[in-house]
């Protein structure tokens, strides 16, 4: 007999049917036994008549809360069952993986644990059906987004994550032992999505780890994210960058909306809405003038850039004005950028780019790149870099290269902000942080 999920129980009412997942619940009364069995499509209750069929009872009562079951029975039609209003009248019970009777982590808890406990136990934390849907709205978030790549004629691209020099700084970065030399985990695949333009790739993309030597212990960092990452060629300015991905995100929440908007909106409690285009556009030094008339001041560290206050205060000040939860802060100064981002002509202390702030929190940087051999070297210089190890990167330029220019996206950051999460260590599978390397 074929497993039936419990979304499919309701086509097979008067029938005998094989059912498989977790005991979520157990209700031990004098005449009957009543278990609540999940699995990732739902929960159904199990009913269990001791006086007609004795043999399974004393098995039934010794099981724990979380045992891997395979029941079979008959689906009846009960209005009064509030999980569906149908019922599975049992006939057999095999116990496939046994729960021990005291669960480290309870996912069912009225009380949520602690988030790092959480951590600890996360195969047992990720069992909510809850954590399940943020997964399988990721799923749907990487299909839309590659949808609408693909239907723009860019390819797929998988750079390395082994490199033999930074990919953007000296800073952040994790090195590692290389056979008789050191290699560095690659902190973006910038360089080599640049190298894609100047062998003629024209549009290109990735989806793929990212690594970062922040000592961060913030709601919004990680050590290892996925960075989904986009280059294209032949542009006028970054604006080209920004126009891409506006149409790119409304077609990625449509198509979250298509699939998982009833189910949000029940468990998240929030509802999705494809963002109205064009976004709002601020350049940094209004964005600055803005936050002054608020009573902000940016740290001196920052150098041109804002914090994350300043982020969330930009972003209530758009939302409160235009009623939009995105915008694009751009034309950023020179100190605040590296030296690859391309300069206006006219005003080379500020460069072409800009990052995406979505409900006050960074998600987006992009930028229109310097694809002019001799003006990189000298802003590479300018910035305080030696030529020597990046002269690999620097090569690309030096035998034609189209202008371009792309952005990278922290995916777990954009789930935050798609379904209302506080904590980037709830939308990643398996966080890894600067004290955390387990599980």
């Amino acid at each position: 007999m074929e497993r039936t999920m419990v979304r499919d129980l309701r086509s097979s009412i008067g029938k005998k049917v094989r059912i498989q997942g977790w005991l979520q619940t157990l209700r031990d009364q004098k005449k009957m036994q009543f278990l609540i069995l999940r699995d990732p499509t739902g929960a159904v209750q199990v009913v269990h008549d001791k006086g007609a069929n004795p043999q399974p009872a004393d098995e039934i009562s010794r099981l724990s809360a979380e045992t891997a079951l395979t029941i079979t029975g008959r689906v009846v039609d009960n209005p009064v069952v509030k999980l569906g209003g149908l019922e599975v009248q049992l006939e057999t019970l095999r116990v496939e993986g046994e729960s021990e009777p005291q669960l480290p982590l309870d996912p069912f808890a009225e009380t949520q644990a602690a988030i790092d406990h959480r951590m600890d136990w996360r195969y047992l934390d990720l069992r909510r059906p809850e954590n399940l849907l943020i997964f399988q709205v990721a799923t749907t978030v990487e299909m839309a987004m590659r949808e609408f790549w693909v239907q723009q004629d860019f390819i797929e691209i998988h750079t390395p994550k082994l490199m033999g020099s930074p990919s953007e700084s000296g800073a952040e970065l994790f090195e590692l032992p290389y056979f008789e030399t050191k290699a560095y985990l690659a902190q973006s695949p910038q360089f080599y999505k640049q190298m894609a333009m100047a062998a003629g790739f024209e549009r290109v993309f990735e989806i793929a780890p990212a690594f970062r030597a922040d000592p961060s212990f913030t709601s919004r960092h990680m050590t290892e994210f996925t960075s989904v990452d986009m280059e294209m060629s032949w542009i006028e300015s970054h604006e080209d960058v920004m126009g891409f991905i506006e149409r790119w995100l409304a077609y990625t929440y449509q198509r979250v909306r298509e699939k998982h908007g009833s189910e949000i909106l029940t468990r998240f409690g929030k509802e999705i809405v494809p963002p109205v285009v064009p976004f709002p556009r601020v350049s940094m030094a209004e964005a600055l003038d803005l936050l002054k008339s608020q009573g902000y001041t940016p740290p001196p560290d920052k150098k041109g850039d804002i914090d994350p206050a300043g982020e969330r205060l930009l972003g209530q000040m758009i939302k409160a004005k235009i009623d939009h939860d995105f915008v694009f802060l751009t034309d950023w100064p020179v100190s605040a950028r590296p030296f690859y981002h391309m300069r206006f002509p006219d005003q080379p202390g500020i460069t072409r780019s800009f990052d995406l702030i979505a409900r006050g929190l960074e998600i987006i940087t992009g930028a229109q790149r310097e694809h002019r051999y001799e003006i990189l070297k000298h802003q590479a210089l300018e910035k305080g870099l030696r030529l020597e190890p990046i002269s690999f990167y620097l090569d690309f330029f030096r035998y034609g290269c189209p202008p371009h220019g792309g952005y990278a996206l922290g995916l777990a950051r954009f789930l935050m902000v798609l379904l209302g999460i506080q904590n980037i260590r709830e939308t990643v599978y398996l966080f890894r942080g600067p004290t955390r390397l387990q599980p």
